[in-house]
Parts: structure tokens; sequence; C-alpha cells
């Protein structure tokens, strides 16, 4: 894997050890980031961060700071050494927790700009994904007023409906598909 674009476009990224982790696609990096656009200045929270190719993507392509949040050992690892390889030690913070009980640590650098979500793609027809993020996106302030939050999952499910987000954009590349959401507005309508 490399980083598409930005100042470390090329660099190389290592993948977690072992078949736990499914690294986002080159690919699907560049289409996602094409769909978003301008990311500078931004303050990344990626979830389910595996070998921290969204976030390191995104600070490469101008993001102020980000925060990953990993429990498993391996991602942790390949996280710690990409962001050491490229630099980006002193942007960037790994926090090491579940999702779901990630709140408390993640707040000091709230509110984010950008939440990017690919979790294991078992994890979002079980419901057992939006379980988890429901505490954590429903934190007070951890979103800003204009955050947007993507999800990766398999092409083959729906997006999840998210509390207090609307579906504004899906697109499918290869068998990955990504959900692009904003805050809803009050009266907008929300997934189902």
């Amino acid at each position: 894997m490399r980083v598409v674009a930005g100042r470390l476009r090329s660099r190389a990224i290592d993948a977690p050890k072992g078949g736990a982790t499914r690294p986002t696609s080159d690919r699907v990096r560049e289409s996602l980031f094409a769909v978003l656009g301008d990311v500078t200045g931004a303050r990344v929270l990626d979830l389910y961060a595996g070998s921290g190719a969204l976030a390191i993507e995104a600070l490469s392509r101008g993001a102020a700071r980000a925060v990953l949040v990993e429990v498993a050992r391996p991602a942790l690892a390949a996280i710690g050494k990409n962001l050491a390889a490229l630099g980006l030690v002193e942007v960037a913070r790994v926090v090491q927790r579940r999702v779901g009980q990630a709140a408390s640590a993640v707040m000091a650098e709230a509110p984010f700009d950008l939440v990017l979500i690919d979790p294991p793609y078992a994890d979002l027809p079980s419901g057992a994904l939006a379980r988890e993020l429901a505490t954590l996106l429903a934190e007070p302030g951890l979103l800003a007023s204009d955050a947007r939050v993507v999800v990766e999952h398999a092409a083959r499910d729906a997006a999840p409906a998210l509390a207090g987000l609307a579906l504004v954009d899906e697109r499918r590349w290869g068998d990955s598909r990504v959900a692009f959401y904003a805050r809803a507005e009050a009266g907008a309508a929300e997934p189902a």
C-alpha cells in the first residue's frame, strides 16, 4: 500500500500482520478522498484504524490532526511503525480502546471535522457497528457542526443508519461501498 496523494504521495504504508485486518485499497482511498475534496486543516477521527491508512492519507492531504482508535495489537504495531516512518507522530495520536469505550480518550481533540470508519465488514449486518458507534457519535461536542462521517462497508450490505446523521451520498468501488454522512439538520430525513 502507498499514500495516494499529498505531501507524502507514493510513500509506503505497512499493513498489519495476519489476516484480521482488511486495509482500504489505494483505489478506494483515492476515490473516497476525491469525493471528500479539500481536507486542509481538518481534525480527523479514524475509527477501527487498522494500518492507519485513512488518517495518514488525510494528513498527507493537509489535515491538521488525527486521532486513530484501534484495539488489535498487530494493527497498533503497524500504525506506530507507519506514523514514525512518515514523520506523523507529532500530528497523530493513537487511542488503544474499543470504539464504544473511546469517548473519554478522544474528546480532548474534539470537535472532529471528519470521521473515517472502516470496521470489520462482518460487524455491519450483525448490528454491532451501529451499537458501538452510537455511544461515541452521540457524545456532545464530538462532531463539528459541519462534520462529515464516512463508513466503508461491504458492497452487499446497506449503509448503516446512524443516529443524528443523514446519509448524503453512497459510492461503490469493487467489493467496497462507502457511505457519506453529514449531521442531520432539524427536520431532515435520516436513512431508515
